[in-house]
C-alpha cells in the first residue's frame, strides 16, 4: 500500500485531487477523513496542512507527498523531488512600498522584513552578503508594511494583484515553485514500483496539458508541405479517403500554437478542420 500526502485544503488540493484522479487514483469525495482509502490503485491519501508534508514524507509517515517545492525548500526536510507536476506555478518575492526608491538589494541592508519564508530569505540574503532583520508572520504578509511592521515583504506572488492592492511593488523575485512529487528516501522495491507506475501515469497526464488534437481534410497535392508545418509525436497521421484526390490528416499540436497552425493549414487548401480536447498521452 503506497501512501501519498496531498493538502487538506487550499491552492493546491483540488489540481493534486485532479491529476491523481486523471491518472486512475480515484479519491471519495462523501466523509472525507484524515487518511482515506482511495480505488484504481492500492493507495492511501493522508490529508495534510502544506506545511507538514515534507517532514511527514521525510519521516516515511507518508511514501509521497505533492507539495508545492516553496514549501520543500522552506522546511528543509531531507526528501527526493522526483517530478514537477506542471501546476500550481508561484513564484516567492520581495515587494517594497511602492512609494519608497528601490536602488537594488542593497535596500534591504537594516531593513526589517515580514514573510513565512524565513529560511528561503535567510539563505538568499546570506548567498548575497544582505543584512536585514526578518521577522516571521504567518498571516496576511502583505499588510505588514502599511501596518508599520516592517519595510518590506517576502511573499508568494502568482498574478501580482495582492500586491498592487496593498500598495506594493515586486522588485526581487526570488524562488520560482511549482507543485512536486517528493518521495521518503530509500522506498523498498515495492513501493518503488508503484511509485514508478504512478509517475508514469502523471507523465501521461502532463504531457497532455496544454494539447489539442487536430484532424482535417487536405488535398493530396498539398499533403507534402502540410507534413512539413506540422508538429507530431512521430509523424502526423495520414488517410486515404474515398476520394483519391484527399486525404486526412491527424496530429497533435500545442494550443499556443493552435491558431497559426490552423490558419497556414487553411492557406494550403485544408478543410472540415476539427479541434479536439486531449487528456493524456502515453508513450
Amino acid at each position: 500500500m503506497l501512501r501519498i500526502a496531498i493538502q487538506t485544503k487550499g491552492r493546491l488540493n483540488e489540481q493534486s485531487i485532479e491529476l491523481l484522479r486523471e491518472s486512475g487514483v480515484m479519491i471519495g469525495e462523501e466523509k472525507r477523513k484524515f487518511l482515506m482509502r482511495a480505488s484504481g490503485l492500492p493507495v492511501e491519501i493522508l490529508f495534510l496542512r502544506d506545511d507538514d508534508i515534507p517532514q511527514t514524507v521525510a519521516m516515511g509517515a507518508a511514501d509521497l507527498g505533492i507539495v508545492g517545492y516553496n514549501e520543500v525548500q522552506e522546511r528543509g526536510y531531507a526528501v527526493d523531488v522526483i517530478q514537477k507536476l506542471g501546476f500550481g506555478e508561484c513564484r516567492i518575492s520581495l515587494a517594497v512600498p511602492k512609494n519608497v526608491e528601490y536602488t537594488g538589494l542593497d535596500y534591504f541592508n537594516g531593513k526589517r522584513i515580514a514573510t513565512s519564508y524565513p529560511n528561503v530569505l535567510k539563505n538568499y540574503f546570506d548567498q548575497k552578503g544582505i543584512k536585514a532583520d526578518i521577522h516571521t508572520i504567518t498571516g496576511s504578509v502583505e499588510i505588514a508594511p502599511a501596518a508599520g511592521l516592517a519595510d518590506a515583504i517576502f511573499d508568494i506572488v502568482s498574478s501580482g494583484g495582492t500586491l498592487i492592492s496593498n500598495g506594493l511593488v515586486e522588485v526581487e523575485k526570488v524562488l520560482h515553485s511549482e507543485a512536486v512529487l517528493i518521495a521518503t528516501p530509500g522506498l523498498d522495491g515495492e513501493k518503488m514500483a508503484m511509485a514508478q507506475q504512478l509517475i508514469s501515469r502523471f507523465e501521461s497526464v502532463q504531457k497532455g496539458y496544454g494539447k489539442k488534437y487536430l484532424v482535417l481534410n487536405l488535398p493530396v497535392t498539398a499533403l507534402d508541405e502540410a507534413v512539413a508545418m506540422l508538429p507530431a509525436m512521430r509523424s502526423p497521421t495520414v488517410i486515404p479517403l474515398a476520394n483519391s484526390e484527399w486525404c486526412s490528416l491527424q496530429t497533435v499540436v500545442d494550443e499556443k500554437e493552435l491558431w497559426d497552425i490552423i490558419e497556414k493549414l487553411k492557406a494550403i487548401g485544408a478543410e472540415g478542420i476539427l479541434v479536439l480536447s486531449l487528456e493524456k498521452i502515453v508513450l
